[in-house]
């Protein structure tokens, strides 16, 4: 008497290390639970680090903050008509150092313009030194640390004595030397300048990141493969040796802008009549008791610039450093 027919079987994995069986229709069933800790099916994707920093810094009140205030310091900055319709330029003697008035909330200045104005126009240059200063910086100190890291050697050598040497200038009493004989009122001098005197700090960082990278076994597998130098560089170490840069370039990028202020505020960084920040601040000094609203808006704009990009960069540092998870 033939037997009766059994349902095919499969085999699956208990939680204790055992098996146990499950019909055909069953293992079917299970294939399609959802991952996670309590489904059964198979395993989500694995995510890379920018996309599991993506989601850390949608979650992060600290980049969200200072994320809007940077979205509206650009955009201010790149139409600052539509918050200001006023000229920056536009004084009247009659008005100087008068308090807030109708249509003028921050007051006036020495020269009786308007304070409230000049502000908002202000963060343009300030916000083109910060990000033209810091892809320059960024970009050299990548490249020339990048090299020396990865072929080492006599220009790993060279450059870290070089590197030496710009440590060694004070950055202020540099600005204060080499833009004392500069006579342009463009911001192109100044961003020179911090590029100049910046990139070693970037070099350092992408040295010792690329050092590490080219370490790993995939680098080291795709050298065995007969990679070439470039392709190795561009496509596996750069791509993984790149976030610290990125932290330090953000974080660095407050700085630019306090330091544009500060050589601004000493007469040699941006010149009249340029609209900055650190002109307003240095001319204001002198009647800061008898208007001290002259001084306190514009310095507290440039504090609270230099704090957003100070917070995005520490956000940034925090999503991208997986032994901060």
């Amino acid at each position: 008497m033939p037997e009766p027919h059994q349902p095919e079987r499969a085999i699956a994995a208990t939680g204790a290390g055992g098996a146990m069986d499950l019909a055909a229709s069953e293992a079917a069933s299970l294939e399609k639970l959802p991952a996670g800790p309590g489904g059964g099916g198979p395993s989500a994707p694995a995510r890379s680090l920018w996309s599991d920093a993506w989601q850390d810094l949608r979650r992060n009140p600290v980049f969200i903050v200072s994320g809007l205030i940077i979205v509206f310091l650009v955009v201010i900055s790149l139409w600052p008509s539509l918050i200001a319709t006023g000229n920056p330029l536009a004084c009247d003697l009659a008005n100087a150092q008068k308090g807030s008035a109708p249509g003028h909330p921050f007051g006036f200045n020495e020269q009786g313009c308007d304070v409230y104005t000049r502000v908002v126009h202000g963060a343009r240059v300030s916000v083109t030194v910060g990000v033209c200063a810091t892809l320059g910086v960024a970009l050299l100190g990548s490249v020339l640390g990048g090299l020396a890291g990865f072929f080492g050697g006599v220009w790993d050598a060279i450059l870290s004595r070089v590197t030496d040497v710009f440590f060694a200038i004070p950055v202020v009493l540099g600005g204060l030397v080499l833009l004392s004989v500069v006579t342009s009122s463009t911001v192109w001098p100044v961003v020179g300048f911090m590029v100049l005197l910046g990139w070693p700090q970037i070099s350092r960082i992408a040295r010792g990141s690329v050092i590490t990278v080219k370490q790993n076994d995939y680098v080291q597998a795709a050298r065995a493969l007969g990679a070439s130098d470039a392709r190795m560089l561009l496509r596996h170490i750069a791509p993984n040796a790149v976030a610290p840069v990125i932290v330090v370039a953000t974080i660095a990028l407050g700085t630019f802008i306090a330091l544009e202020a500060t050589l601004s505020y000493l007469g040699v960084g941006l010149k009249p009549p340029t609209v900055s920040w650190g002109i307003d601040i240095s001319a204001a000094s002198l009647y800061i008791r008898n208007a001290p609203h002259m001084l306190l808006w514009p310095a507290g704009a440039l504090a609270v610039t230099v704090l957003a990009f100070i917070m995005l960069g520490d956000a940034v540092r925090d999503a991208l450093d997986p032994k901060l998870r």
